[in-house]
């Protein structure tokens, strides 16, 4: 059956039972999607998660959020790759639900549960050994295990027709309507074109194509964009430009308020200002390509896509591949919050993570509390989940 794209009043039922469709394949597609349950447990859990110093976090740092990242001149490096739920906050969030995402792909694959005790001592590792002064970058990718390794190794290869070819279908200069992208309103077109004009959008085409100061930048088509969960009740678009004899491919999205807990009051009206300023704390070639604006109003973030932008996919993994990918992983988290601490910071943030170590854990006993109560706590609702949605489509 040809699927026909739904008109802009209809695209929130659409959305909505995408989301919930999403949610249903996998308990580890379920955690992904359900950001403020992990803070709904947060608040339940007061007291028993060390403090930590008021950084910049990721607030949602799950698998789907690390990966390979470009900066604005091709250079790569695995990052944080997502900061929609970046806050000032504590950075014990980043590392409880970055475990808790490792253990639910473990679970996924039908690993025996001495694995997820194997990945939090691994995590522990690489997160300490980023945070420890002198010791400020994660394992190198060559010790970073096959599954990462061949991530990279694909992101370093692609050029423009790959990224083409994945989100436009084509390499020639339009965007197909279909299941991914749908008709914009005409006022919505007239937004974005406006929107290319105004000078936030024009400083950051400036810095990423050179050409831009010979060439007149040209908005050569433009959709809706249906992606990911967090699509529902948010614009989210591609934008197709044209520069000279060169294409870029630009994602606008709206940038609306972080469920996780903050530390600060900063940013509290301007989401977009807050994404971006925890993208460039965080992850730096990311946050480059990135400037905030508005349209129609309401906050935005504009972000240029690159080739080389990638997120991991852990569907079937070994018990070795997910051991060594949880201590690289905690590694590029901790170098990311490390960069914001000064030296005695780091000392005594190292010395309170390893506070309640056990004789027969080498990981916190926090950590694995925590982890063992959410992956319950996520089992129990995925099921409920899966039994509603059954009862929504029978």
């Amino acid at each position: 059956m040809k699927f026909s794209p739904p008109k802009e009043s209809q695209r929130s039922e659409v959305l909505k039972r995408q989301q919930q469709l999403k949610m249903a394949r996998s308990a580890q597609a379920y955690v992904r999607g359900s950001t403020v349950k992990f803070y709904e447990w947060l608040e339940t859990s007061k007291g028993k998660v060390p403090e930590g110093p008021p950084i910049w976090i990721c607030g949602d740092c799950h698998l789907g959020n690390l990966g390979p990242v470009s900066d604005s001149k091709g250079k790569v490096e695995i990052e944080i790759r997502d900061l929609d739920q970046s806050v000032i906050g504590n950075p014990a969030h980043d590392l409880i639900r970055l475990a808790l995402s490792l253990s639910m792909a473990a679970r996924s694959s039908d690993l025996p549960g001495v694995t997820t005790a194997l990945m939090l001592e691994q995590m522990m590792l690489g997160y300490s050994d980023a945070i420890r002064p002198g010791r400020g970058n994660p394992a190198s990718p060559a010790k970073s295990g096959k599954t990462i390794r061949m991530v990279l190794k694909e992101a370093l290869s692609r050029k423009w027709r790959h990224l083409a070819s994945e989100r436009i279908e084509d390499v020639r200069p339009n965007i197909p309507l279909g299941r991914k992208f749908w008709a914009l309103s005409k006022n919505e077109h007239k937004e974005i074109l406006r929107l290319f004009e105004a000078k936030e959008a024009k400083a950051l085409v400036a810095r990423l194509r050179p050409e831009s100061k010979k060439h007149k930048v040209v908005v050569l088509d433009a959709a809706y964009w249906m992606k990911g969960c967090s699509s529902l009740g948010r614009l989210r678009y591609a934008v197709l430009l044209g520069v000279g004899n060169t294409y870029c491919l630009i994602d606008i999205k709206e940038a609306t308020e972080a469920a996780a807990p903050r530390k600060n009051s900063g940013h509290r009206r301007n989401h977009a200002e807050r994404l971006v300023s925890g993208a460039r704390a965080l992850s730096p070639y990311l946050g480059d390509r990135m400037v905030a604006a508005r349209l129609g109003g309401r906050p935005v973030v504009i972000r240029e896509l690159r080739p080389q932008d990638l997120k991991f996919e852990f569907d079937q993994i070994t018990q070795k591949e997910a051991v060594e990918a949880a201590r690289f992983l905690a590694g590029v988290v901790g170098k990311a919050h490390a960069r914001q601490m000064d030296t005695a910071t780091r000392k005594k943030w190292l010395k309170s993570l390893n506070s309640q170590r056990g004789k027969a854990l080498d990981a916190p006993g926090w950590l694995w509390r925590s982890v063992v109560e959410l992956v319950a706590a996520h089992e129990a609702a995925y099921l409920e989940h899966c039994r509603r949605y059954a009862l929504s489509i029978g």
